[in-house]
């Protein structure tokens, strides 16, 4: 139990030392973080062996994935805020239309491109790993684009769209993903099942959005009976909680297989939830400070797990880097194509492809799943190499798009250190 806090306290505070050091640089404090992880991690000062000094395996990084999917699931639940009726009136439509033409598109690019590869050079990458590979393309990572919204406090019409879209994306890569899966699988015994491919992922999804809507009325009906702001801060805190245990929950009823999406379960308890309760705004921006360390320990510790073994494959490498390059190809242009077809801003069609680059958490699961096809480590330490180099790099890329956009305004320096000066009196003179 020592070791557990010590580690924990340790990536609190290698953390936030390194983002002062990232702070000089101009670079958003979740780069910071996943650098800190780095450091920390089994690759770098865990290789010491030193006792309570950073992670010594990947396997002691995984003891601590509680603390990133409860995380995960606080991010999901705060992007749910941004549904609210007003603004799907105005940019529902929108939201929709993008999040799927952008991920579909995506996916046909970083196909194309990797089952050329695999008929040029079979022995490089089989044909059911392109297929999947491709799928996975589609997946964006909420959870740093949503730390640098809040970082930067960005706020204006790419901000709202971006985070609509990258919600919408988690449905749409899920669907997408179990389509191509399906079919790699096929591909490899020969057959193909309808359910697996099918009715489980629309399940899923069902599941997802209807526990998630009565997580959100639930919570509206119990917040009513508390009365202080601290009481009022902790139940919704506790239905988070519940929510991400719920997601949890697996099970197999007549072989087929049901479960739950985290981020789609906790996404529509916060849409719900904001729509029916009157004072839910100011109960979201206290949860969002209450989360602040959750955050930070989150990207830490996804710095931490991030495998360099992968770096020392040319194989990997040369895969990973056509990989890399389509999907940034397949987002961009595909985010410009679908805007330009739902007649968004210019500066929207400009910046938001730019701002959906960064992957992690959704894909990597989606990794694991494809471990199962018969070169899934291929499929594997590619998405980790990709997440490596889009965790590191996105961030930077999404606030100079906002900043870009004009919804990152300038600040000047301030410090919470410092007290308040007195005003000085104004004179009636």
């Amino acid at each position: 139990m020592q070791e557990t806090l010590i580690l924990i306290a340790t990536a609190m505070i290698a953390g936030l030392m390194m983002s002062r050091l990232a702070k000089l640089a101009n670079l958003p404090a979740v780069t910071a973080y996943l650098i800190a992880g780095l450091v920390i991690g089994p690759f770098a000062l865990g290789l010491l062996k030193v006792p309570y000094l950073g992670f010594h395996t990947l396997e002691s990084v995984g003891n601590y994935k509680l603390i990133s999917q409860a995380a995960l699931g606080f991010i999901a639940f705060t992007i749910g805020n941004e549904f609210r009726v007003s603004e799907l009136k105005h940019m529902g439509k929108q939201a929709i239309t993008v999040g799927i033409l952008q991920a579909v598109l995506t996916t046909v690019i970083v196909d194309v491109a990797l089952i050329s590869l695999h008929f040029i050079a079979p022995h490089v990458i089989s044909l059911s790993s392109a297929i999947t590979l491709g799928a996975i393309a589609a997946a964006t990572a909420p959870a740093a684009t949503l730390m640098v919204v809040r970082q930067y406090k960005a706020e204006g019409p790419l901000t709202k769209l971006l985070l609509m879209v990258v919600a919408i994306d988690d449905a749409v890569g899920l669907m997408l993903f179990s389509l191509s899966y399906g079919i790699s699988r096929a591909i490899e015994v020969g057959a193909i099942s309808v359910v697996g491919v099918v009715v489980e992922p629309i399940i899923e999804i069902i599941l997802s959005l209807g526990a998630g809507t009565l997580a959100g009325f639930a919570l509206n009906f119990i917040e009513k009976f508390f009365h202080s702001r601290s009481k009022r801060m902790s139940i919704s805190i506790a239905a988070v909680f519940l929510v991400v245990g719920i997601s949890m929950i697996k099970f197999e009823i007549g072989g087929v297989h049901f479960g739950f999406s985290l981020l789609l379960v906790a996404m529509m308890t916060g849409t719900v939830f904001c729509n029916v309760c009157s004072t839910s705004q100011e109960l979201m921006e206290r949860v969002e400070r209450w989360t602040a360390p959750l955050n930070i320990l989150f990207f830490v510790l996804s710095g931490a797990e991030l495998d360099l073994r992968v770096l020392s494959n040319p194989l990997v490498l040369l895969i990973g880097v056509i990989y890399i390059i389509f999907r940034s190809f397949g987002k961009i242009s595909g985010a410009y194509m679908s805007c330009a077809m739902t007649h968004t801003s210019e500066s929207i069609k400009k910046h938001l492809g730019i701002t959906l680059l960064p992957q992690a958490g959704v894909a990597l699961g989606m990794a694991i799943t494809a471990a199962n096809l018969s070169d899934g480590a291929v499929v594997r330490n590619v998405v980790l190499f990709s997440v490596l180099v889009y965790e590191l790099v996105g961030p930077t890329l999404t606030k100079r798009s906002l900043l870009a956009a004009g919804e990152i305004r300038p600040e000047g320096r301030t410090s919470a250190r410092k007290k308040n000066e007195p005003k000085k009196p104004v004179s009636l003179s």
